[in-house]
């Protein structure tokens, strides 16, 4: 679902980008356990997806090291991401700009 949403929103060159980024990805699990036709609603808009979107990514690379260090970051979309009530699922996963960490929710920036 992650995939789809990237490519519904033309973020696939800016993710494959130098970076350095740090991505969160949503499990599909943790789109599915967002209220029926969010997914749908996002991809249909696509300024609110990629506010959404852009709140998984950190322009730096964060290993799971960093992340028991420091737990509140700013994500590519400007607001202040927090990793407090957060499951990383897996971690580490190395990316050529940087690194993936599996997550079990979706991340709704602020208004």
């Amino acid at each position: 679902i992650l995939i789809r949403a990237v490519r519904a929103a033309g973020l696939e060159d800016v993710l494959r980008g130098e970076g350095p980024f740090t991505v969160f990805a949503p499990r599909d699990a943790a789109f599915a356990k967002l209220p029926e036709g969010t997914v749908d609603a996002l991809i249909a808009d696509n300024d609110k997806l990629v506010a959404v979107l852009s709140y998984h990514v950190v322009p730096e690379r964060l290993t799971a090291a960093d992340l028991l260090q420091r737990r509140d970051f700013t994500s590519v979309q400007g607001q202040k991401l927090s990793l407090e009530k957060l499951y990383v699922a897996s971690a580490d996963i190395k990316a050529s700009n940087g690194m993936i960490h599996i997550i079990d929710a979706v991340l709704i920036p602020e208004q």
